[in-house]
């Protein structure tokens, strides 16, 4: 009777003992203005008043097709200038797993502003079969760079490719600049299409997919454009492209419609998915940034995605346009020094809509707030720029998330590198965007559950002082502090065990 009751008192006692671990086990990396960079944190101090943010991985939506950037003809060259040494440190930090890990690449067919001259790939007017067909221009940097980076990335990166133009003999103002494609060449210009998968394959590169045309309003007649209207790009995939790709064999390939400004959404899918026919052939939609680098058109998004849930909806460009970059300045990516193309033009209603904004805070903010609104992948333009901002044929400068001196062979690492890194790093394809309540209407906050499992919280305080909040999964949870000017990201390892 005794052994018993001491038994009993003994196995009561490892009960009430036993401890009970509601710690939630995190890792914290942050990039700040005070000058982490993708810095582990690991002590955080109790503070009243903090946040709440509570993960809801039951809760599922868009699948994430990547994030990246851009090959272009001037980025390709740049890293020819450099030496091996740092060509091979700009390659790794952009496609080696310990770097940035790029999932999501894009390229221009033809020539763009961002190359070094005027080009085509059907350089031989009237040449209707393409017998003339040739991709010697990109022999030289462009493909080497896009060959280097596949050899570098151990998971692979899907890309896609963008024509600005087609040669000018097959538009009706017969220049680069503007017009556009002739009806009696449709039929060729999808060919063209099939005829660059097949020379890129024949250089090991294989071609995920391509937007139908960079900017179908054109660009001010700047650089290389090609204006299509939302009926004319429609008619163009139905009756020509997607079924000549088909034909030859790359029905797989994806088509992306539109590639333009997100103000302009609504007209462009209904459109593209006015009936089963041509919603056939269309696989997503593009988007860029550049009506606005501040206003995110989650309305615009959220109507995208509705008329067409089951298809991509992929961010294709954004950059920090008009503006020489500033070299070795980290302070001034987080400043409100830079403005976007339409500070200098918008009118006095829309100037709203172009305000000075600090670098680092468009980008957070704005791949924050497409992940909220049903994007899957977001690119970055060009890689790698030099310290003017190009080159760039038409001397449009733009600022990159690495910048080069290749006289001094130097390079520059901008905070902006850091803050694509925070989401292309540890938001892996196939990964799946989780529900979250956020208590604080002044942080920014998404989250993704990865496919092996662990979670991605990314947090962006663009405020001017430090806050706290406690993250809450399940019954677990843990306190985070986040500084001033600050973006974070928070692994969860996986919780599938």
């Amino acid at each position: 009777m005794k052994t018993s009751y001491y038994f009993l008192i003994f196995s009561l006692l490892i009960i009430s003992c036993k401890p009970t671990d509601t710690s939630l086990e995190v890792t914290v990396y942050e990039t700040s203005e005070k000058g982490n960079k993708l810095t582990e944190i690991t002590t955080f101090t109790n503070t009243e008043n903090a946040a709440t943010i509570v993960l809801n991985p039951a809760e599922k939506k868009q699948t994430i097709t990547g994030f990246g950037g851009a090959f272009t003809e001037s980025s390709a060259y740049l890293l020819n200038q450099l030496s091996k040494k740092n060509r091979d440190t700009i390659l790794q930090a952009y496609f080696a797993p310990e770097g940035a890990n790029y999932s999501l690449t894009r390229t221009h067919m033809n020539s763009c502003d961002f190359s070094l001259n005027q080009y085509s790939y059907s350089p031989v007017a009237d040449d209707v079969t393409l017998a003339h067909f040739t991709i010697e221009e990109d022999l030289d940097d462009l493909i080497p760079m896009i060959q280097e980076a596949m050899e570098l990335s151990e998971d692979g990166f899907k890309i896609f490719a963008s024509p600005w133009t087609a040669a000018p003999w097959m538009k009706d103002n017969n220049q680069w600049v503007g017009g556009k494609l002739l009806p009696k060449y449709y039929d060729t210009w999808a060919l063209f299409f099939s005829k660059y998968i097949a020379a890129y394959a024949k250089e090991g590169i294989d071609i995920w997919g391509f937007t139908v045309e960079n900017e179908p309003h054109g660009n001010g007649n700047n650089w290389e454009s090609m204006h299509f209207t939302p009926k004319e790009m429609t008619d163009f995939v139905e009756f020509h492209l997607g079924p000549k790709l088909e034909k030859d064999g790359y029905g797989d390939k994806i088509i992306l419609g539109y590639d333009q400004n997100r103000a302009g959404l609504k007209e462009w899918v209904d459109e593209m998915y006015r009936n089963d026919a041509s919603s056939k052939y269309f696989d997503g939609t593009a988007i860029h940034w550049y009506e606005s680098t501040y206003k995110i058109y989650a309305e615009a998004l959220q109507y995208a995605h509705q008329k067409a849930p089951n298809k991509y909806l992929i961010e294709t460009e954004g950059c920090i346009d008009s503006q020489v970059p500033a070299w070795k300045n980290d302070a001034w990516y987080w400043q409100k020094e830079a403005t976007d193309w339409g500070y200098d033009w918008a009118s006095e209603e829309d100037m709203h809509l172009h305000p000075k904004y600090a670098p680092v805070n468009r980008y957070a903010r704005d791949i924050i707030g497409c992940l909220n609104n049903w994007v899957d992948g977001w690119v970055d333009w060009n890689m790698v720029l030099d310290t003017q901002g190009g080159p760039n044929w038409f001397q449009n400068w733009c600022a990159a998330p690495v910048i080069v001196d290749p006289e001094k062979d130097e390079v520059y690492f901008t905070p902006l590198y850091y803050t694509m890194a925070h989401f292309s790093k540890y938001i892996r394809p196939e990964a799946k965007i989780i529900g979250l309540d956020n208590s604080d209407k002044d942080l920014q906050v998404t989250a993704a559950e990865n496919p092996d499992g662990s979670i991605a919280v990314v947090v962006f305080n663009e405020g001017k002082t430090q806050k706290s909040f406690t993250l809450h999964l399940n019954e677990k949870e843990t306190l985070v502090n986040i500084d001033a000017q600050a973006l974070q990201t928070i692994i969860i390892l996986s919780t599938k065990q």
